[in-house]
């Protein structure tokens, strides 16, 4: 698969994040190198001191605990500069009594252009996108969102959690998962790819190592 150094436009699951020097509220930092043997989300916003985002920084300060008991990290950005960065945390603070303390990229642009940011049709404004990526580097989940839609923190939360889990146990997870119309918090064997495989599954489920509600559609408890 190319590299997203060596290929224009927005990056694909699977792309190995670009390695950048950034400013931040933190100091500078260099993604994903800082952050080697740690998952970390990216989320950019379109610009500070605007009310949408503001609640989004709130949601995900008031869950930062929670990424980092997952190995997972925080760092937000836009195209603001870093004063304006500084100035909207000090707000934040003063006046709704959160104090932000994962860091804000503030963007020259280059990196919003490399990630594919720029809101089309709204000037310099970067869209809500959120990059999860892995311990390793690399990209694994992406979202965009309109300026006008703010961002569900739970779920991106459920989303880094779920994805270790099926990186772990080799397993795949259902819909709406720990909380599955279907099979609850279970979770899903991948499918058999060959015929062999295929018979074993039933064979097995009758032995108890598994459901099934067909050769296909396997799944169990987590392994404690």
């Amino acid at each position: 698969m190319d590299n997203i150094n060596e290929r224009n436009g927005i990056p694909l699951l699977g792309d190995k994040f670009p390695q950048v020097k950034v400013t931040t509220t933190r100091g500078e930092k260099i993604l994903p190198d800082d952050y080697k043997g740690k998952w970390f989300v990216l989320f950019s916003h379109p610009a500070d001191f605007t009310p949408v985002c503001t609640t989004e920084f709130v949601a995900f300060q008031q869950r930062y605990g929670k990424f980092k008991a997952l190995n997972c990290e925080l760092i937000g950005m836009s195209v603001d500069q870093v004063f304006s960065h500084i100035k909207w945390e000090e707000w934040i603070q003063d006046k709704l009594g959160v104090e932000i303390t994962f860091p804000i990229i503030a963007d020259t642009g280059a990196m919003a252009n490399k990630l594919g940011l720029i809101h089309p049709g709204k000037g310099t404004n970067t869209v809500r996108a959120v990059f999860i990526v892995d311990a390793e580097g690399t990209i694994r989940i992406m979202l965009y969102y309109p300026q006008e839609l703010g961002r569900n923190m739970d779920e991106i939360l459920r989303a880094v959690e779920a994805m270790q889990i099926a990186d772990k146990n080799k397993v795949a997870m259902p819909a709406n998962w720990p909380n599955n119309e279907l099979i609850g918090d279970n979770v899903i064997i991948p499918p058999a790819k060959d015929v062999d495989t295929a018979k074993r599954r039933l064979i097995e489920a009758e032995a108890g190592e598994f459901e099934c509600y067909d050769w296909w559609l396997c799944h169990r408890k987590l392994k404690q």
